[in-house]
Order: C-alpha cells, then structure tokens, then sequence
C-alpha cells in the first residue's frame, strides 16, 4: 500500500473510500446507525441507511455532545454521532483478530477523534482495530419515559453488530473479536459480558479500571427529573428532545458541580463526582457484572481485567485536592465507601499511622476502581470463565511522579500518543522515558496475543493459585494480588449498585 493513497471497501450499506497512512488502510467516520436526533432523539439506535456510489470515510465523525473536564477535543460539526473507525493492516486479507475500543470518560464524555485514540501502533500487530462512538450523558444514559434505558449500551452493540456484519470486508475475523476500553469503557464492556443481547458478539474482553458504578432505576429517576427540573423539563423523552443537545450537555457540567447538595438523598452516588452510568434495569442489565457472571453466563468469554495502582491519585493532585483533605474528609470517605458495618474501622487497622489524605486515597481506589476489578475476575473465574488479572505498577512520569500509576496510564501506554493533551497530563512536555516505551510494547504484545490466542503471557487469575496477577512496571513481573488487605476488607461483600436512601 503507498502512503496517502485511497484504499476501498465495501460494507452492507454501501462503498467506503479510506487512505493508507505508513502501510496501514483507515477508515474514518463510518455510520453504524442513524444521527439519534429528531424523531430518533432518545431512541434505541436504528441501522443506518444505505448509500450509492462511494462514500469518503477519512474524516472522523462528530463526537457525542460532551461533559465534564475531559471532553473530546476539537470541534466537528454536525449530528452523526454514532460512527466508528477502522485501523487494519491487511484490508484484502481474512482472520486478522479484531479489537473493537469502547472509549471511556466518566459516562459524560469520550470521542474517537482525541488523538489518544489512533490506533496505529496498536494495529501494527496484527490487529484490526475498531473505535466506537456512543452516546454519554443525557442523551445517552439520562432514565427517561419514553426512552429506552442505557442507550449508551445499545449503541455499544450496535456497534457490534456492524462489526459482525462488516468486519471480513477489512481484512478481520468476526469470530474473533475482543472488546477493550477503559475506566468507563470498561465498565460498559462488563455490563456487556452478563448482557443477554451480546451472546455471540465478542470472543473476548480486556477491562481497564473497572468503574463500581451502577444504579437502581428509582435512583436513575430520580436524578434525571432534578435535571429536567433545572431545564424546566419534565424528565421524558419528548420534553427534553425540545432542548438543543449541547444546552443539555451544558447543563450536565452545572449537574457535575452541584452533586454535593445532594448527598442526603442521593448518597454514593453525589460523592462519586458522577451523575450518570449504567442503570441495572432487569433487562438489558439484569444485575451488576459481579452477580451475573457467577452463574456462568459469559464462561466461554475470555478476561483479561485489571486496574492501575494509584487509581484515584490524579483526581486528587490535578485538583489541588491533596493537601486539603482533613480527617474528618477520610472519616467521610471511609463511611461512604468502605463496605459496612465495620469498614472503616478495618480500613484504619490495616493502615495504622495513615495520613487522612492517604486514607482518602486509598478508600476512593479502592471502592471506584480496584475492586470492582478484581472481583470481576473472582466472578468470571467463579463462573468457569477464564480471567486474567494486571496491576499497573510503573509511575506517570509528569509532576516528579506525584500521580503515581495513574488513572487512565493504562490507555495512554497503550496507544502510545504521548503528544495527545490527555497523554500529557500523565506525562508532561518530556518524551517519554525509554522504559515507558519498553513498557508500552510490553503492554501491546500482551493484549494482541490476548485478543489473538486467549493467552496475555502470564498463568491465569485462580483463587486456588493465590490471585497470580501481572505487575506492570519497568521490570514486568508476575506475584499474587498486591493489595491483599483490602481485598480482604472487601471480601463477602458486594460492589453494589447506588440507591435513594
């Protein structure tokens, strides 16, 4: 293939044209469904229609309306929201495995053209590569009359489906397909795991900091008819279809700001910083991952999960939250999140002679992202599944290492995009370090012959063999799970899903 040049395919709705850009063809901005916008506003997504002659797909399309700090950069006119990517090294070729990327970004925000997400080096090992778009926010997640619940989800297999149907067209296999995403993503892939509409969809599924976040539907209710309320909305499909898509979007960050006032009735879920996420609907989502899986429902799915050390440490430094925080903050966060009745007592005992701020920490690590994933793996493994566990261990580089192994490290070494704006946060204006380098190859191989062969490179995740999890750092190594006290304050409880008081 010579650089630049167009490449074409064909999917079941017509011709695409992409370019090949240093011997791989991509394809960007191709529909998976229609614009969700007039009629289709709130609505489940429907199969895009069909197109003559050749359409241009070398331009990403629009991103989702976004919240919150870390929304997609740049500004892409227009209402198709729902496309996706392709990344492939063999476009005329058949069985390459394929690794579909479910981006994340606190269920309000994430887009395929950040440029964190090309998927090049990814791609180059023998990968096709998938970006998706899918709904956040309100639009997406919003519990509302005459809406379907968890669009965001429904937009995730829609998704799927287009690859199941399309995928052979660029060189992949649809039979091996493996989903991946962070934070978010990942948490939208776990769901997906015990989803019944996904059977036969994803051979298997890489989890990057699993987010303990779900709600019951009394609580999703709740929040969407304040946030109607603030519009002056009533909180249903066709009230806020009235509202332009990005004064919703705006009015969301002014939701974000304000969860403190709502601690009293909403609990977990106005200290968790987020206002939207999954809503265990006994449907689409019958239960959290951590009970579904352990009937064996998703056993012949293979997992590879894991988290970062110091999940919560960038939310508190970038802030310039860490030096503020009081004991009575950890006594606070102790109480919320640790599991009860005795929680932050156990927190304390295991920890003696612990900062507050370190405490604060610890227990936001923990109950957001650390355990919610490993007990993924103790569910799926409990289920007959195989698991395979990892703990990112090696320290972002930006700040003299203040962040520590942090949240969302995981992608950025992945990808490999270290000029993206999100990539410098983690790793300043410096290149990155050789052994970030080395490390991030480490990381790619590893998840390429996961998706490829179902085999990461280290022994499986078992109870039985003492929790043997993968420590990524500049000396990769493999030892049992590193944070056995708060595995154990953990265990026999559940990650459990907010709810009204």
């Amino acid at each position: 293939m010579a650089s630049g040049s167009g490449v074409e395919t064909h999917t079941v709705q017509g011709a695409v044209r992409g370019r090949t850009e240093e011997q791989l063809a991509v394809f960007r901005g191709i529909p998976y469904a229609r614009p969700p916008v007039g009629e289709l506003r709130f609505a489940a997504p429907q199969p895009p229609p069909a197109w003559d002659g050749v359409r241009e797909a070398v331009e990403f399309g629009p991103p989702p309306p976004q919240s919150g700090p870390f929304r997609a950069p740049g500004d892409i006119p227009g209402t198709d929201w729902l496309t996706l990517n392709v990344w492939t090294p063999d476009p005329g070729g058949s069985g390459l495995p394929v690794l579909v990327w479910i981006p994340g970004g606190g269920y309000v925000s994430g887009a395929t053209n950040d440029p964190l997400y090309d998927a090049a080096h990814i791609a180059r090992h023998g990968l096709v590569v998938v970006t998706v778009n899918y709904r956040v926010g309100a639009e997406g997640l919003a519990q509302l009359a005459g809406a379907p619940a968890n669009r965001a989800l429904l937009d995730q297999i829609a998704a799927l489906e287009w690859v199941r149907q399309n995928i052979a067209r660029f060189g992949g296999n649809p039979d091996r397909v493996t989903l991946c995403g962070q934070s978010a993503g990942a948490g939208s892939i776990a769901t997906l795991l015990a989803a019944p509409l996904t059977a036969g969809l994803f051979r298997r599924a890489i989890t990057q900091s699993v987010p303990g976040l779900y709600v019951t539907p009394a609580l999703a209710k709740d929040v969407a008819q304040t946030f109607a309320a603030r519009l002056g909305a009533a909180p249903t499909a066709a009230s806020l279809a009235a509202i332009a898509p990005q004064r919703l979007a705006e009015e969301v960050d002014v939701l974000m700001a304000g969860l403190p006032a709502h601690v009293d009735r909403w609990g977990r879920l106005a200290r968790s910083g987020v206002p939207f996420c999954p809503v265990v609907d006994g449907d689409l989502v019958p239960d959290v991952p951590w009970r579904s899986l352990r009937d064996g429902r998703a056993s012949e799915v293979g997992l590879l999960t894991g988290h970062t050390r110091d999940e919560f440490r960038p939310f508190l430094v970038l802030s310039g939250g860490l030096e503020k925080i009081t004991e009575e903050d950890a006594t606070t966060a102790l109480r919320t999140f640790a599991p009860a009745p005795d929680g932050e007592r156990a927190y304390r005992a295991a920890h003696p002679g612990a900062s507050a701020a370190a405490l604060f920490d610890l227990v936001h690590a923990d109950a957001l992202f650390r355990v919610p994933s490993l007990h993924l793996a103790d569910a799926h493994s409990a289920g007959g599944g195989t698991a395979h566990l990892y703990e990112l261990c090696w320290p972002a580089p930006a700040l003299g290492g203040a962040l520590g192994a942090a949240h969302g490290l995981d992608a950025q070494l992945l990808f490999g995009n270290y000029s993206a704006p999100a990539a410098r946060l983690l790793f300043g204006e410096d290149p990155p370090p050789a052994e970030a380098l080395a490390l991030a190859e480490d990381i790619r191989r590893s998840w390429a012959s996961f998706a490829a062969h179902g085999d990461p490179g280290w022994p499986a995740y078992r109870v039985t063999d003492g929790r043997l999890t993968r420590l990524l750092d500049a000396e990769v190594s493999t030892a049992p799970y590193p944070h056995d006290a708060s595995r154990r304050i953990w265990e026999g409880h559940g990650v459990e899903p907010f709810d009204l008081p």
